[in-house]
């Protein structure tokens, strides 16, 4: 077998450093981590996302996929004019192109995901208000 031009790269998802969410997207006590230069074709940017209890994004959509990893906790997610799920740790969602979502903890506990956008850029809405984020949500 020949000689391979590239090298193995390991990234250690939880050893990024975080900064604070700022408070435009994010409501609530969140913090974000980049992990970059995974993949560069298709342009792939992956996030460790961190949110404390209550905490959400604001509505939002992309021009891309986006993939949710959820490893701890559970994840709070709502695509717009349908129900509020939520997804436990171990359980991923794709979100469409073009689709209008939010995304953050449940009331009780905080959780964290992995958001993996793919070829992607982010268009921001509003806040998610405590009557949207309170909507019955199904398991």
């Amino acid at each position: 077998m020949g000689q391979s031009t590239s090298n193995m790269k390991l990234f250690q998802a939880h050893d990024q450093p975080a900064r604070p969410a700022d408070a435009e997207h994010f409501t609530g006590a969140a913090s974000v981590a980049h992990i970059d230069r995974l993949v560069e074709q298709p342009r792939l940017n992956m996030y460790r996302v961190t949110f404390e209890p209550s905490a959400r994004t604001a509505w939002h959509a992309h021009t891309g996929v986006q993939v949710l990893l959820v490893v701890e906790g559970c994840c709070r997610v709502q695509k717009a004019g349908e129900p509020v799920q939520d997804v436990s740790a171990g359980g991923a969602v794709r979100i469409e192109p073009g689709e209008r979502h939010w995304h953050g903890a449940t009331p009780d506990a905080p959780m964290t995901h992995l958001a993996l956008n793919i070829d992607t850029k982010t268009e921001w809405f509003e806040q998610v208000s405590d009557a949207e984020y309170a909507q019955t949500h199904v398991e």
